[in-house]
């Protein structure tokens, strides 16, 4: 998305660990979930500053009803919706899930529809647009290339 739009690319994951000089899991295992939730919108809020860009996000920066409102009205929120059963199967591919700490101590497949049923709304809500999440990046791309050009963002 980042290069068909030719602007700079932050994942605020990574920027919250270059900015604390840990791993997402590292910060946790020390200091908790409140704490990580505290970097993550530090990340979030530094990522904006930098303008034009694409920001991806943790899934949870959604709790906090500050990070809804900071991301509403510093861009384009996009929700790019992916089936639980999808979810988990990339999830099982990425080298770097280890890096993520479980959020309920639950198998991935049962975490994921955990999550996502307490977060969806959430989701729905904070974006302005929606897309489906099981078609290739390209064709992900496209899609909200065509949705930006032709819906209006209110």
């Amino acid at each position: 998305m980042a290069k068909r739009l030719s602007c700079g690319f932050t994942d605020t994951d990574a920027l919250l660990s270059e900015m604390q000089g840990r791993s997402v899991t590292e910060i946790v295992e020390a200091e908790g979930w409140d704490a990580f939730r505290d970097c993550e919108s530090a990340a979030l809020i530094a990522a904006t500053e930098n303008k034009p860009q694409v920001i991806a996000t943790g899934g949870g920066i959604v709790l906090r009803e500050k990070n809804r409102v900071v991301m509403r009205e510093h861009g384009v929120v996009i929700f790019i919706d992916v089936p639980p059963s999808e979810l988990a199967r990339r999830l099982s591919a990425d080298p770097l899930d280890a890096q993520r700490p479980s959020l309920t101590g639950k198998s991935l497949v049962d975490e994921i529809n955990e999550v996502l049923a307490a977060r969806l709304h959430l989701y729905v809500e904070s974006a302005h647009i929606t897309v489906d999440g099981t078609r290739s990046v390209e064709e992900i791309v496209d899609n909200i290339m065509e949705l930006l050009e032709t819906k209006p963002i209110s």
